[in-house]
């Protein structure tokens, strides 16, 4: 009768948490936002990264990442780092994501298709990213200084707005 007790408490507990985070409908089968989780490594790609959720639904693995800021549409370095979750997913489950999902902050919820587009984009930007990185070499697209003060790869520019 415990058990039963402590069972009803914890789905309650879940389901609360999917409701205020408005996470897909499924299992969370990872979290990285309650408590610290592992991070998710490709070897073919080379990247690592740990996605705020991952949900399974109907036999599939979906990356859910939760994002502050108030926007209409998704950004585009949002649907870059949502793409290497899935591709982290797939290499390490070993099976096919057809989507993540980008929720926002005020309630918007965006399903973002890892279609082959999306998949060439992602690594060709990774490509790009070791290029920099190998030879110091950045050259700047936007005339953003928030970007620019919060840029992973400002140490390799020379370029300053």
């Amino acid at each position: 009768m415990l058990l039963l007790v402590i069972s009803k408490i914890l789905k309650a507990k879940v389901n609360f948490v999917k409701r205020t985070h408005k996470i897909q409908y499924g299992k969370i089968t990872y979290t990285d936002l309650d408590v610290p989780a592992k991070p998710f490594f490709s070897k073919k790609y080379r990247i690592s990264g740990k996605p705020d959720y991952i949900v399974k639904k109907d036999k599939r693995y979906l990356p859910v990442e939760l994002k502050t800021g108030s926007y209409d549409r998704p950004q585009k370095n949002h649907i870059f780092q949502l793409a290497a979750y899935c591709q982290l997913i797939e290499d390490n489950y070993g099976k096919f994501v057809p989507h993540g999902v980008l929720v926002y902050s005020e309630g918007l919820q965006f399903n973002i298709p890892f279609d082959p587009k999306l998949r060439f984009e992602l690594q060709n930007t990774v490509n790009e990213m070791r290029r920099i990185i190998k030879t110091g070499k950045v050259t700047i697209d936007h005339k953003d200084t928030f970007k620019c003060r919060n840029c992973s790869l400002k140490e390799y520019c020379n370029y300053k707005l």
